[in-house]
């Protein structure tokens, strides 16, 4: 769909110019400011987006030089300021990015209201203290596909109320499928989350705030998996299937939940920054966090390894110094996808984890020494709930940290995904930087700052790909395809028990 839409967008440039440019003469439309505003994107996107040189590689499937000079033709012919400003969005929408997004017309400030005081958290009041902190149900917590309203399902937990919306399902094999659902990838779209940190903080008699029900409510969300999973191994299914379509994304949850499905090692994405301030944001906030002090107590090993990551990073500082290639290329020749390589603007820190992609359960005998060198130590209680097979069900409306999720499981062969390839929205930002303004037309955008990899090495911007394919057929219900989804895993789940 994503490759008819930019032919779709190439064929209209090409009709736009024939058809235009005698109107925009005629009306006397000066374009020559919206080709500015064209040429500052073009630059921006050279020395601010992370995406960039891979859509400049014949692996995206964008030929870049196509759509720019067709873009230029388009804006010389065009007719008006809302048909240059049509032109303008098209060519970002023809990228297929979903993180690269329109904010709004001239998103200056100046005019807002000053932010609020924080609410107080009353210890009394736990409802209206996690409302107040956002915790609240925000995506579809009903399935993807309505594999509960197929024969037999049993709801286990409804995904409101406590847990993730999970049950039970008989396959034609005479076993059972055991089937949960992630929403989102966030702990502050389950309100119970909160409410169980809260009431455990409480009893543990430490302090409620903002950070504390936070980090807690990532503890109370990873456990909620970790009991439904164990209780899926009690009840002897032969598969657990995760509906992560029409996820929207979230957090480094993402990152740390595949643990979780499997007793094996599992290792977190490469990931890459734009050489940009972002790159220097994100390399001070790990430095800092770094060079904390360490307990007393702390194991030599420990204090090697983070000292490893300091030097590490540091030199990533070092790199951001140098010279650094002209990206204006993209705009003339395509060159091979080579991340982290000379000329892709790239530099590579580590992992979606932090500066380590793997480290051993409990490793260095304390999880907050851990966590300062790899993010997803704070699911370490939890590892190997499951260790069956698993299946992820993912959708054209699966996106960022649902991608991130989808392509784990599949790098580290926990899972297979089925469904459709995911929506392509990719790794995002790891830093909150002023959104670009063009000058005459005043559009806002956010420019994504960093890059994932898949297990093939692809940027995660192009979506991942499922391993069984599963298109709506034509005349065919959801609860049709929900039951072929689930024909579809069980041959699977048995092909793969015989010898």
């Amino acid at each position: 769909m994503r490759s008819l839409v930019r032919i779709g967008f190439t064929l209209s440039c090409l009709v736009l110019v024939a058809a235009a440019s005698a109107v925009a003469v005629a009306r006397g439309f000066d374009s020559q400011p919206w080709l500015e505003d064209f040429a500052v994107l073009k630059a921006a996107m050279q020395e601010r987006y992370a995406n960039l040189a891979w859509f400049g590689s014949p692996s995206a499937g964008v030929d870049l030089r196509v759509l720019e000079r067709h873009t230029h033709r388009a804006l010389l012919a065009a007719a008006d300021a809302g048909e240059a400003r049509r032109i303008l969005l098209d060519f970002v929408a023809a990228l297929g990015d979903g993180h690269f997004s329109l904010l709004g017309d001239d998103p200056r400030p100046g005019g807002a209201r000053a932010e609020p005081e924080p609410a107080r958290l009353d210890p009394a009041d736990p409802a209206s203290g996690c409302a107040a902190l956002g915790y609240a149900a925000r995506g579809r917590s009903a399935f993807s596909l309505p594999f509960e309203s197929l024969p037999g399902f049993h709801l286990e937990a409804d995904g409101v109320t406590h847990g993730f919306r999970s049950g039970t399902l008989p396959i034609h094999t005479g076993a059972r499928l055991g089937l949960v659902r992630i929403a989102e990838f966030r702990e502050t779209s389950a309100a119970w989350a909160c409410l169980d940190a809260w009431a455990a903080l409480l009893k543990a008699g430490k302090t409620i705030d903002a950070a504390a029900i936070e980090s807690a409510s990532q503890q109370e969300w990873l456990r909620a998996m970790s009991e439904q999973l164990q209780r899926f191994a009690g009840e002897r299914v032969v598969a657990v299937v995760t509906d992560i379509g029409t996820n929207s994304g979230g957090n480094d949850l993402a990152d740390w939940l595949p643990r979780l499905f499997t007793d094996k090692p599992v290792h977190s994405a490469r990931m890459l920054l734009v050489r940009s301030p972002a790159a220097v944001g994100y390399l001070d906030e790990q430095l800092t966090a770094l060079r904390a002090p360490l307990p007393a107590s702390a194991d030599p090993a420990a204090h090697a390894a983070i000292e490893r990551a300091i030097v590490a990073f540091e030199a990533n500082k070092a790199a951001l110094a140098t010279a650094d290639c002209d990206m204006s290329w993209v705009w003339r020749e395509q060159r091979p996808w080579q991340p982290g390589l000379p000329c892709s603007h790239l530099l590579d820190v580590g992992s979606a984890a932090g500066a380590l992609d793997y480290l051993e359960r409990h490793a260095f005998g304390d999880p907050g020494v851990a966590g300062r060198l790899y993010w997803a130590a704070v699911a370490d209680n939890y590892r190997g709930a499951w260790s069956g097979p698993v299946y992820v069900v993912t959708d054209s409306r699966s996106y960022s940290a649902a991608e991130l999720f989808a392509s784990s499981m599949q790098r580290n062969h926990i899972a297979k995904t089925v469904g459709q390839r995911t929506g392509g929205d990719g790794c995002g930002f790891v830093t909150d930087i002023p959104p670009l303004v063009l000058p005459h037309s005043r559009l806002g955008f956010r420019l994504p700052n960093c890059v994932r990899l898949r297990a093939d090495g692809g940027d995660e911007v192009a979506g991942v790909a499922p391993d069984l394919p599963l298109l709506p057929l034509k005349g065919e219900s959801p609860r049709a395809r929900a039951a072929r989804a689930a024909d579809v895993i069980a041959d699977d789940v048995q092909k793969a028990s015989r010898p």
